[in-house]
C-alpha cells in the first residue's frame, strides 16, 4: 500500500516514453497544464463524490526514482542517459489545485488542475487517475446505499470481495468518507481511522457443538456487543430461540442478532415480533447478504424491521457499475512565456474538452443554503460579485438562467505550490463531516436514484467564446 513502497514507478509505460520525447525535444522546459474531469455519473446518478486526494498527496510528496528504477529503465535500451540522470535528480515542481474530498462534483468540470513542466505534470497522470476514479467510484456507491437507507447505519463489509488489497483498504477509506459508519476492515481503522466493526462467521456456530453454546460463549466474551448470527441453520426455528434464551439468560449490555441469507422482509417482521413478545425490544437486527441501493430500498418500502445493514460486494466493487471514467486533459502549454489555450476536438461532442487554465465556482442560494449551479470560468476572470449573473447550457445556448441572490464559492484550492504542499490536510471525519454538509446543500431532485434533474454546469461566457474559436480554428486547419 500506499505508505508501505515507492510507487514512482507505478505508472503508465507510455509516460515514460513521453516523458523521454519531450525531454529530447524543444519543449522539454515548457509549462503545461492538465485537467482532471469525469464525463458522466455511474449509475444514472445526479452527482458524484469527489475522493482520492489524501492518497495522491502522499505520492507526489514522495516522487523519486530509486537506483533499481533508473537499472530497469536502462536495460529497455530506449532512454537516452541524460533522460536517466534527470530522473536520478527528479524534483517535483508542480502546481496543483483540487476540489477538495467530500464534495458533491459533476460532469465536465476540473475538478483537479495540474501546471507545471510538461515532463512532470504528464508524468503523475496514472496515479491521479487511479486514485480519483477508484475512490470516488466507491464514495458515490457508498452515498447511494447510505440514503437509500434512510438513516440506518450502513457498515461496509466487502474486504473479502475487493479487488485486491489496496481495493479493500482505499474502499473502506471511501465509504466511510461517504457516510458508512464503519468497515469490516482492520487495516482501514489502523491506518485511516475508518471504525472497524465485525461480529462472527458461520464458522464459529458451526464450530461448537450446538448453536445455543456458540451464542451463549460469543455473549459471554462480548457482553457489551453481543450480535449473534442467527441463520447457520434456521433462523426461526433454530437461531432466533437460541439466541433469545441467551440473552435472557446473560442479559447483555448490547445485543443483536445478524440475518444474512432469507427473505429479508419476512424474517426481519417475524423476528421484531417475537423479540418483542418476549421483551428484547432493545435487540437489534442487522442485514447482510449482497444489498445494493435498490434493494435496501424496497425492503424497508416492504416494512422489513431492520436497525442496521452490512454492505458487501456491490459497494466495495461498484458492481452495478465498476467503471467512474475520470480522464486527464492537457489544456494549455506554454509558448514564449504566454500559457496557450490547447483542446481536443472529436466527432464525440462529449469527447471534446475545455481549454485554457481554468477555475470552478459554485453559486449557493442565500435563501435556501442550497446549491444552484456550477460555473467554469478562466483562471484570471474575475468571480461573480452577487449582482444578478446569466448562465446558459454551453451546448444548447439558448437555455438561460438569471441567478440572484447567491454566495459563490471558488471550489478548487491550491495543494502544492512548485512542488511544496500548502494544504493543511482535513482528518477524515472533518472530510466525512463536509460530504454530509455539502451534500445536505443539494436539492432533492439531485438526489434522486433515477432520472435526476441535471444540475447546472455552465461555461462562463469569455470560456465558451475561447472554445468557440478554437474549434473554428480547428475546423480550418484540419478539415
Amino acid at each position: 500500500m500506499l505508505n508501505d513502497y515507492n510507487l514512482t514507478m507505478l505508472t503508465d509505460f507510455y509516460e515514460i516514453t513521453m516523458a523521454n520525447g519531450y525531454f529530447q525535444s524543444e519543449i522539454r522546459d515548457s509549462e503545461a497544464c492538465f485537467d482532471v474531469f469525469f464525463r458522466r455519473v455511474p449509475d444514472g446518478g445526479g452527482f458524484a463524490i469527489m475522493a482520492g486526494l489524501e492518497q495522491i498527496i502522499a505520492y507526489m510528496k514522495r516522487l523519486a526514482f530509486t537506483d533499481e528504477d533508473i537499472e530497469y529503465l536502462r536495460g529497455k535500451n530506449m532512454f537516452c542517459e541524460e533522460f536517466l540522470e534527470y530522473l536520478m535528480n527528479f524534483d517535483f515542481k508542480c502546481d496543483v489545485w483540487s476540489i477538495p474530498e467530500g464534495y458533491p462534483i459533476f460532469p465536465y468540470e476540473p475538478v483537479m488542475t495540474v501546471k507545471g513542466p510538461i515532463i512532470q505534470a504528464q508524468f503523475v497522470e496514472s496515479f491521479i487517475l487511479m486514485q480519483f476514479n477508484h475512490q470516488s467510484l466507491i464514495a458515490t456507491k457508498s452515498n447511494r446505499i447510505v440514503r437509500a437507507a434512510q438513516g440506518k447505519p450502513v457498515m461496509e463489509f466487502g474486504t473479502r470481495r475487493a479487488h485486491g488489497s489496496d481495493a479493500a483498504v482505499y474502499g473502506a477509506r471511501a465509504s466511510y468518507i461517504a457516510g458508512c459508519v464503519g468497515t469490516a476492515c482492520t487495516i482501514a481503522d489502523r491506518n485511516h481511522d475508518v471504525p472497524a466493526l465485525g461480529t462472527m462467521a458461520h464458522s464459529w456456530v458451526q464450530s461448537f457443538d450446538s448453536e445455543y453454546e456458540a451464542f451463549r460463549k460469543y455473549t459471554e466474551i462480548y457482553p457489551q456487543n453481543a450480535t449473534l448470527l442467527i441463520d447457520t441453520y434456521n433462523v426461526l426455528k433454530s437461531g432466533l430461540p437460541n439466541a433469545i434464551k441467551v440473552f435472557k439468560e446473560l442479559k447483555p449490555a448490547g445485543m443483536g442478532i445478524r440475518i444474512d441469507s432469507g427473505d429479508i422482509t419476512y424474517l426481519t417482521r417475524e423476528c421484531r415480533r417475537i423479540l418483542d413478545e418476549e421483551g428484547l425490544t432493545d435487540c437489534k437486527i442487522v442485514i447482510s447478504n449482497s444489498l445494493d441501493e435498490y434493494i435496501i430500498r424496497d425492503v424497508l418500502l416492504e416494512g422489513a424491521c431492520i436497525d442496521s445493514f452490512g454492505v458487501g460486494e456491490r459497494l466495495i466493487t461498484a458492481r452495478s457499475e465498476p467503471v467512474f471514467g475520470g480522464v486527464y486533459k492537457l489544456s494549455g502549454i506554454e509558448r514564449n512565456g504566454e500559457m496557450v489555450p490547447k483542446m481536443k476536438v472529436s466527432e464525440n461532442v462529449e469527447k471534446i474538452t475545455n481549454p485554457g487554465f481554468k477555475k470552478v465556482v459554485r453559486f449557493y442560494s442565500k435563501e435556501t443554503g442550497k446549491a444552484m449551479a456550477d460555473l467554469i470560468m478562466l483562471r484570471d476572470e474575475e468571480l461573480p460579485d452577487g449582482k444578478p449573473y446569466e448562465i446558459f447550457d454551453p451546448n444548447a445556448v439558448w437555455k438561460r438562467k438569471i441567478l440572484e441572490d447567491y454566495e459563490v464559492k471558488e471550489l478548487q484550492v491550491q495543494i502544492f505550490d512548485k512542488g511544496k504542499c500548502v494544504y493543511d490536510e482535513p482528518t477524515i471525519g472533518e472530510i466525512r463531516n463536509t460530504c454530509r454538509d455539502e451534500i445536505d446543500k443539494l436539492w432533492g431532485s439531485t438526489l434522486r436514484f433515477e432520472n435526476p434533474q441535471t444540475y447546472y454546469v455552465d461555461l462562463s461566457k469569455p470560456l465558451w467564446n475561447l472554445k468557440q474559436e478554437l474549434l473554428h480554428k480547428y475546423s480550418e486547419q484540419h478539415g
